[in-house]
């Protein structure tokens, strides 16, 4: 009978299983039939088994199951890998919840509204051309329609699926599926779909199929970036694959992925796509520094005796900084014009084009950016960032050129760019410059007239950084400025610079001085009269002594030779010679703490004396060393002021003593711990021409 294709009752009895209660629980049943791989035909003898709950005849040749009306309590149905070509010509059970009917002969999908309990259906592996008569299957949540001959996806408007499988269809394209709010696997592989754009509001997907299609874009990941529950992506075999670093750009716009073409995705990986495509401000500050360092050690080593570092007397330098326009160049032109015999403005470099009312070699150095690519490989920067698609740079020589003159130097630049700064040796003085009210910022960039609507909202999405990085990391700006009116701005400002520099102090210790003596000792600076030009001992020797055109004089070792009077015994000569020399062998790395020594052999004299006593990094404007001794927002100052001790009438002689010299700091330069107050700065090393000093500063031009 087996060989014919018939199934008998003996047959079946042997194949039951789950004995279990029927009818009014009085009686006993098998429930569960299995006929798997029997070559069975006929199957009509299951006409008598009403009380099955579970029927699974797969791999026979069974074409009809009309049988199957008999049996009202049936849950599921597994009639896979046989020859049914009829779709569900049978009653439906009223319990049926699970039919497979992959690998037949199946043609055309009927009207399943009567099988209102289907939740699970598997038609995988037929003829279908087209999805139809599921719209009433309300219960539906798990659909398998692989490898059919499906051209379009409809007809499954509002199902409530969670696990859709379309692969090995003809699909171009994703369509039909923007209802399915709770759908959570959905299988698309082996199609020609090139386009993700109709999966971007299916939020509770995990999990995306799309092995061997035509997605030959990494954008196109960009339309299920905000799936935040996407967890594995599958994209083998597709176009996209032969992008460079293709693992880490999907990684990159899909952070929450866990598996990616069924390989984990793994900590590192994650690090390494946001360090590559958005990397943090500070690796791009590491980045930029190691770049210029490496190209710096590659080109002639030269001893910059002007900013060289120290470890308790760093060059002084003032940076201002804040979003774009804020009037950070404005008013660092306008304080340099303000105290020109203490800092002076330092050029940067950029590939941009000029603004209007912007003065080559004044405002910037504009070059190309072929230029700017061969600075960067001379080792000519110190600090680069990229902003607004155009590149900006400092380099050691702006900085130098002022350094030479006994001058700080001032410059602004953008968040990026203090950042890098803050990985050289270099500890300048940083005041953040903020709009506390964005709209009347946003309306003075576009009163400009500069900028494209893009760019205005940019750098007012740019106010927020910088204020949570003032708030997240503390000290890193030492003062904070509205800037919303330059005017009160650059008086705050102002006021600011001026409790740098101790101004106030200084001059009434001076007053204080000159009613005592009518001379200054060794170290103070000398109050000139005008109409006679600036001059630390009042001799016209010595300003002509110190006229930068004299190129004997440009070495600032000797410029502090001559400073300290020409009327020298050959003691006190052999005594400066000899400074000078161990000061050349601390530059070397010969007798660390000797450099240190000569500005700090007595803290409470340091901060006493008003003359410059180091060469270059002391000897300059060394106003910016040491944080605030409060913090600074507003107009605030006019009601906190910093006192300093005020010099007194004869400052004691600094020169070394002959003990042995104690050991210098081990500060490691350019660090951000608090550093040691240098002397109080005397102003510019070189003379200005002669004539009346300016009373009035000029008016800053419109902006």
């Amino acid at each position: 009978m087996e060989a014919d294709g018939v199934l008998t009752a003996e047959m079946a009895s042997s194949c039951v299983s789950n004995l279990g209660n029927f009818g009014t629980g009085l009686q006993h049943c098998y429930q569960h039939l299995s006929l798997p791989s029997y070559n069975l035909s006929d199957i009509s003898v299951l006409c008598r088994y009403g009380h099955l709950q579970k029927l699974e005849l797969p791999h026979n040749k069974i074409k009809d199951l009309s049988c199957v009306s008999h049996m009202s309590y049936l849950v599921t149905l597994d009639a896979s890998h046989n020859e049914i070509s009829n779709f569900f010509e049978f009653q439906p059970p009223k319990a049926l919840k699970e039919v497979n009917f992959s690998h037949n002969l199946m043609t055309k999908m009927a009207d399943l509204s009567p099988y209102s309990s289907l939740s699970k259906l598997d038609l995988g592996y037929n003829s279908f051309s087209e999805i139809s008569g599921l719209e009433e299957c309300c219960q539906l949540t798990h659909l398998n329609l692989a490898h059919n001959r499906i051209v379009r996806i409809s007809g499954l408007d509002d199902l409530p699926l969670i696990d859709l499988c379309l692969r090995g269809n003809q699909l171009k394209r994703i369509e039909g599926l923007e209802n399915l709010k709770s759908l959570q696997v959905l299988d698309l592989s082996l199609n020609s779909i090139d386009c993700l754009a109709a999966l971007q509001n299916l939020h509770f997907l995990g999990t995306i199929n799309l092995e061997k299609n035509l997605i030959g874009e990494i954008e196109e990941c960009k339309h299920i970036h905000d799936l935040s529950l996407l967890r594995n992506l599958k994209l083998q075999g597709n176009p996209v694959q032969e992008q460079p670093d293709y693992r880490l750009a999907i990684i990159f716009l899909l952070q929450h992925l866990t598996m990616l073409d069924g390989e984990k995705v793994t900590a590192e990986e994650k690090v390494s796509s946001v360090n590559k495509y958005d990397p943090p401000l500070d690796v791009l500050a590491a980045r930029d520094h190691m770049t210029h360092l490496v190209y710096q050690l590659m080109q002639p080593q030269e001893l910059y005796d002007s900013t060289l570092p120290t470890p308790d007397c760093p060059y002084p330098m003032l940076v201002l900084t804040g979003p774009q326009a804020c009037g950070k160049r404005e008013l660092s032109h306008r304080l340099c014009q303000d105290f020109n015999e203490y800092c002076a403005y330092g050029t940067s470099h950029t590939t941009r084009g000029p603004y209007f009312g912007e003065e080559p070699g004044l405002d910037y150095h504009f070059v190309s950016d072929e230029d700017f690519q061969n600075m960067i490989h001379m080792g000519r920067f110190i600090q680069t960032m990229d902003y607004g698609g155009h590149r900006y740079g400092l380099t050691r020589d702006a900085i130098e050129d002022v350094a030479r003159e006994g001058l700080a130097c001032c410059v602004h630049m953008e968040l990026e760019g203090v950042l890098s700064l803050k990985k050289t040796s270099f500890e300048p003085r940083y005041i953040l410059l903020i709009p506390t009210q964005v709209d009347k910022y946003t309306s003075h960039l576009k009163g400009r007239g500069l900028y494209t609507p893009a760019q205005i909202d940019v750098a007012a999405s740019r106010v927020e950084l910088y204020a949570n990085t003032n708030g997240q990391r503390p000290g890193f700006f030492h003062n904070v400025i509205p800037c919303d009116d330059w005017e009160e701005a650059y008086l705050t400002l102002k006021q600011v610079v001026n409790d740098y520099l101790q101004l106030e102090e200084l001059e009434e210790g001076e007053m204080n001085n000159r009613a005592t003596s009518g001379n200054t000792s060794t170290g103070h600076k000398l109050e000139e009269k005008p109409p006679s030009p600036p001059s630390r001992s009042g001799s016209g020797e010595v300003a002509s002594a110190l006229e930068p055109s004299d190129l004997s004089h440009r070495s600032y070792f000797k410029k502090l030779q001559v400073e300290l009077s020409p009327q020298k015994s050959p003691t006190e000569l052999a005594s400066i010679r000899r400074r000078e020399r161990l000061v050349r062998e601390a530059i070397r790395g010969k007798s660390p703490g000797v450099y240190g020594q000569l500005s700090k052999s007595n803290p409470d004299v340091s901060r006493g004396c008003s003359a410059p006593t180091l060469p270059g990094a002391a000897g300059a404007s060394s106003f910016l060393s040491e944080p605030p001794r409060s913090s600074i927002l507003g107009r605030a100052l006019e009601s906190h002021k910093v006192s300093y001790p005020t010099p007194e009438a004869n400052c004691p002689s600094i020169d070394p003593p002959a003990a042995p010299t104690p050991p210098s700091s081990d500060r490691r330069p350019g660090s951000n711990i608090r550093t040691i107050l240098p002397p109080i700065p005397a102003g510019r090393k070189t003379p200005a021409p002669p004539g009346p000093a300016p009373t009035e500063v000029a008016a800053t031009p419109p902006f």
